[in-house]
């Protein structure tokens, strides 16, 4: 196998290109997101001061070690989603670019003209051999 078919078989390259694709448009979305959460951010710190106080009488430490590996598990879970997910994205986002690249392979590609691929390194000189007698 060649290393282009190697690549264009490895999850890990689909996932790369899908995270890629992923954070562009994320990052797209930062502007607007950032205003609309500053006020909702304000709002919910504001509430959550006073909540505090009332939650940390109820935590008891022997509840924590099942708490960790309940999120541990969910983490790990949602990981491996979020992996597939990106590998599929990434799958797309190569193919198309593989598309696109074909595309634009095959219009610049342009068959030799008759008259440069007859004339080769010996016809050359055989002309310039003869032009100098």
């Amino acid at each position: 196998m060649t290393l282009a078919s190697n690549l264009r078989e490895s999850k890990a390259v689909y996932a790369v290109a899908g995270a890629g694709d992923f954070a562009v448009e994320k990052i797209r979305e930062v502007p607007g997101q950032v205003d609309r959460y500053r006020e909702q951010v304000r709002g919910t710190v504001d509430r959550y001061r006073g909540e505090v106080s009332r939650y940390q009488q109820r935590v008891d430490a022997k509840d924590l070690p099942g708490a960790a590996v309940a999120y541990a598990t969910h983490f790990g879970t949602r990981a491996v989603e979020f992996i597939d997910e990106l590998a599929e994205r990434g799958k797309k986002v190569v193919n198309r670019q593989a598309v696109e690249v074909a595309e634009i392979t095959e219009t610049d590609a342009k068959p030799v003209p008759k008259a440069r691929a007859q004339r080769s390194n010996g016809a050359a000189r055989q002309t310039r051999s003869t032009t100098k007698k």
